[in-house]
């Protein structure tokens, strides 16, 4: 670094054949990628910049050289987590290679690029920012590739992520339904990949509301995974779950709760039987037994629910206060006031200490 420094100095200061000389540029590249290479992004972004307005003095503005560096910068303010100062670097690029595209072909350039400004609005927080740019790069990029390339697959994940996100659900949709299209060319029907993204497709149509489409999709998942991983994996058991709560929410509750003791029992064979991520599973079917008025299982389930949660020391969560509140608003029902009492006075004295009083569809009946 010392050597290309005194060079880089000496070639400054004799100004031989002008500061553009390809010396000067060679010398700050070198000098950026050592800084880029010890992490030290904000010198190598500082080296890029100058290798940037070097590249202009002797190229002119509108050159791919200068998109290049102006991508390199936006690498290096992104890999410092600057992403307000990488999506100016990035937009910038993007106008030069636009404008070279005219007379040149730059379709990829362009798509890295709408790929980065997508990436750092995405790490930005700015999802829909995000999603306009990861769908403008996919319309150019399945134009150049085609719509079935394998390359589509991240930008097609990125697209369908988001969108589900922001509650955009046909655009997810689509997404889903192209990157199920890939999955079948490239590995076959039978194929991990084509599983997890039936599973992703339910899940989309379990938001908009077709329950019976999403449950024959997370069915054929399923079917897939056990022809892929066989039977008892924990992944089928996400799955299981998947179909029982959209039986639920489609009033089928024989049906959920045959899914929900399946999952149930894989789990407890995968995790044992006093594992946290039991709970949620352990509670819901607790609150369909509650709902179909067996009130001794739903006890039973929720006590499930406290010995866990407290195993793992966890006795003073709002979820710990939901379930007491439950277990209080059964022990009325059942006209067991000394029990109903102590969980509903506990609840009271949990959520008050967090300062909460979420209390997930039950209120206090007294």
């Amino acid at each position: 670094m010392e050597l290309y420094q005194r060079f880089y100095d000496i070639v400054n200061a004799a100004k031989i054949r002008g500061p553009s000389h390809s010396n000067v540029a060679t010398i700050l590249k070198c000098m950026a990628q050592i800084h880029q290479d010890k992490c030290q992004y904000k010198e190598a972004a500082s080296l890029y910049s100058k290798l940037l307005e070097t590249t202009k003095a002797a190229q002119g503005v509108l050159h791919p050289k200068v998109a290049r560096t102006l991508n390199e910068i936006g690498n290096m303010y992104f890999e410092d987590s600057d992403f307000d100062k990488a999506i100016e670097a990035y937009e910038e690029g993007l106008i030069v290679y636009k404008a070279l595209s005219q007379s040149d072909q730059h379709e990829n350039q362009i798509i890295v690029t709408l790929t980065n400004i997508a990436h750092s609005y995405k790490h930005k927080g700015n999802h829909a920012a995000a999603l306009e740019r990861y769908l403008e790069a996919y319309d150019l990029q399945r134009i150049v590739l085609g719509a079935t390339h394998m390359n589509n697959v991240s930008i097609l994940s990125s697209i369908a992520q988001l969108s589900f996100e922001l509650g955009q659900f046909n655009t997810a949709l689509k997404a889903y339904e192209d990157l199920l299209q890939i999955h079948r060319n490239v590995h076959g029907t039978i194929h991990i990949y084509v599983a997890a993204t039936l599973n992703s497709i339910g899940l989309v149509l379990f938001q908009q509301g077709c329950h019976k489409q999403a449950i024959s999709c997370f069915q054929e998942s399923l079917h897939v995974r056990r022809l892929c991983i066989g039977n008892e994996h924990r992944d089928e058991a996400v799955v299981l779950y998947n179909i029982a709560t959209t039986h639920l929410e489609g009033g089928d509750k024989d049906e959920a709760m045959s899914c929900y003791a399946e999952t149930l029992r894989m789990e407890r064979s995968a995790l044992g039987n006093n594992h946290r991520g039991l709970v949620v599973l352990i509670k819901n079917i607790g609150q369909v037994y509650q709902e179909q008025g067996e009130l001794d299982a739903s006890l039973e389930y929720f006590s499930e629910v406290l010995r866990i949660e407290r195993l793992h020391n966890c006795y003073h969560s709002v979820f710990v206060a939901q379930i007491l509140n439950k277990m209080g608003n059964i022990y009325l029902k059942k006209a067991n006031v000394p029990n109903m009492m102590e969980c509903f006075s506990e609840a009271k004295r949990i959520f008050e200490a967090l300062g909460s009083w979420t209390l997930d569809g039950d209120q206090l009946e007294i």
